[in-house]
């Protein structure tokens, strides 16, 4: 049979890390001409990913400018993905997640008729400004998709509650633990000194809608936490938006047990969370692949579109709240039976087989 051609979409780190098993496995389909568009919205981080799985973008936008606002990220796109989609005639195009790459994706394909397979479909918080702007950007994607790719059965009854027939959504599992199990068993290593007799929380904070006040009293915990602690090592590999790295320097630099670093590539970022006891951050991704570590989770957002691990007691959610974070993280410190609670090592969120499903989805479809 004719081949084909289905390009996959990678714009940020996390998005080239949940896409990679689905591109690698669609790399062994006979059928499938398979192409790899990178919008570069996170460009050197991105670059990092895609190295460490051997995948070499077809097409890169580099779409990414210093400081720029989402209405000229989002117009730029749109009018580089016009040419791209009318070049390329693609059967079908794949994203995943809630980026503005996604959503202006999902715009650009509806335009030209194109079928959209949506990779992490479903998650919702039902609150359009929390978080701001991904819940919008699913949304909007869920609405153009041919296939939902759902990696839970809440994120199913979410997409049904919305009208999505439900012959559309095939639940997957997430993606990100097919990345995860596929990483860990590689036993990476973690770059930076530490002291393998201390305990570590490892921290993450990056989201748009901490920026301000409610980043400022999350660096305020932190830094109170290493001052109580002091044989407890603090690992925080610091985003390099200003708005972030700025207030992190400015509570956290010059601590003797806080270790300020820059972003970590992804294999040692994976094991920093092997190696963590605690960890605490506003990463989607995180509180995903956290909990299959057996690592518990504080995460700092008031709201998640990824309850299962909360239900399931393995990630708890306290905010941007200064004396919430503090408390919790001190009471995981002091208290090993809480600690045990959390620390079960359950995943929610797959079983390292979500990629074979959703390319088994598109070649019965296809073939």
């Amino acid at each position: 049979m004719q081949s084909k051609t289905i390009i996959c979409v990678i714009g940020t780190r996390p998005e080239a890390i949940k896409m990679a098993p689905v591109i690698l496995a669609l790399q062994n389909e006979p059928w499938a001409n398979v192409r790899i568009l990178a919008t570069a919205q996170h460009r050197h981080m991105l670059d990092q990913v895609n190295e460490f799985f051997g995948i070499d973008p077809d097409i890169d936008l580099n779409i990414m400018r210093p400081n720029q606002a989402l209405t000229t990220l989002t117009a730029r796109l749109l009018l580089e993905l016009d040419d791209v989609l009318q070049a390329e005639k693609p059967d079908a195009v794949l994203v995943q997640g809630d980026t503005t790459t996604v959503m202006t994706v999902a715009l650009a394909c509806f335009y030209h008729r194109i079928p959209i397979g949506h990779i992490e479909a479903g998650l919702r918080t039902w609150d359009m400004q929390n978080p701001f702007p991904e819940e919008a950007n699913r949304v909007i994607a869920g609405k153009l998709a041919r296939w939902h790719f759902a990696p839970t059965e809440g994120s199913r009854q979410n997409l049904l509650k919305e009208g999505v027939p439900d012959a559309e959504i095939i639940v997957t599992g997430n993606t990100v633990i097919d990345a995860l199990l596929m990483t860990a068993a590689k036993d990476p290593e973690l770059a930076v000194p530490l002291d393998p007799a201390k305990r570590l929380v490892l921290v993450t904070s990056h989201r748009r809608e901490n920026f301000g006040e409610p980043f400022r009293n999350i660096c305020r915990a932190l830094r109170t936490l290493a001052k109580k602690n002091p044989t407890v090592q603090f690992l925080y590999p610091v985003h390099p938006n200003p708005n972030v790295k700025d207030v992190a320097h400015e509570f956290l630099a010059g601590l003797p047990n806080f270790v300020l670093c820059e972003p970590l590539e992804y294999a040692p970022f994976i094991a920093a969370m092997k190696r963590a006891h605690i960890i605490l951050t506003d990463s989607g991704g995180v509180q995903e692949e956290a909990p299959a570590l057996g690592k518990p989770v504080l995460v700092l957002r008031d709201e998640t579109e990824r309850p299962e691990a909360v239900e399931q007691g393995v990630v708890k959610l306290v905010g941007s709240n200064y004396e919430r974070s503090l408390d919790e993280t001190q009471r995981l410190l002091d208290d090993e039976s809480l600690y045990s609670a959390m620390a079960l090592g359950i995943s929610p969120y797959g079983d390292g087989y979500s990629a074979s499903r959703i390319v088994k989805t598109l070649r019965e479809y296809f073939t």
